[in-house]
């Protein structure tokens, strides 16, 4: 981990509620260095790469954001973490013009160091629905 500062939020719980508000804070929680694994990593052959620091995984988040017209909510169901590791269950809803909404259940799995999220997994229940959806227009 390569930040110097305090770490933004007395622990990891406060840090994922509040991230999971708003998909666009994730560069304000995360490293520099963080580890971004995507949903539809297996979907090819071989796997996705992790994307690698906090501007990839901004931009990530934004291009979701993006595909759904700033309709996405993650509907979080459960939040377990502690100083280590955190787990964040719910539903990802969303929708777009002329398609079917979204309501996909997911899981996404963290990794901290010292107050800071440097490795995060997104877990869908179903990887192909997922990036389906967000590829077709």
């Amino acid at each position: 981990m390569t930040n110097k500062q305090a770490p933004p939020f007395p622990d990891t719980t406060t840090l994922l509620q509040y991230l999971y508000e708003d998909l666009s804070r994730i560069s304000e929680v995360a490293s520099r260095d963080i580890l971004l694994h995507t949903a539809d990593r297996d979907l090819s052959s071989p796997s996705k790469a992790p994307l690698r620091g906090v501007e990839a995984a901004q931009a990530h988040e934004d291009a979701l954001i993006a595909a759904t017209g700033g309709s996405i909510v993650m509907d979080v169901q459960s939040i377990s973490a502690n100083e280590h590791f955190g787990s964040v269950m719910g539903v990802l809803r969303a929708s777009k013009t002329g398609r079917e909404d979204l309501a996909i259940p997911f899981c996404g799995v963290w990794r901290f160091e010292g107050g800071w999220a440097v490795e995060h997994w997104e877990n869908a229940i179903d990887p192909g629905q997922f990036a389906l959806w967000f590829q077709e227009q």
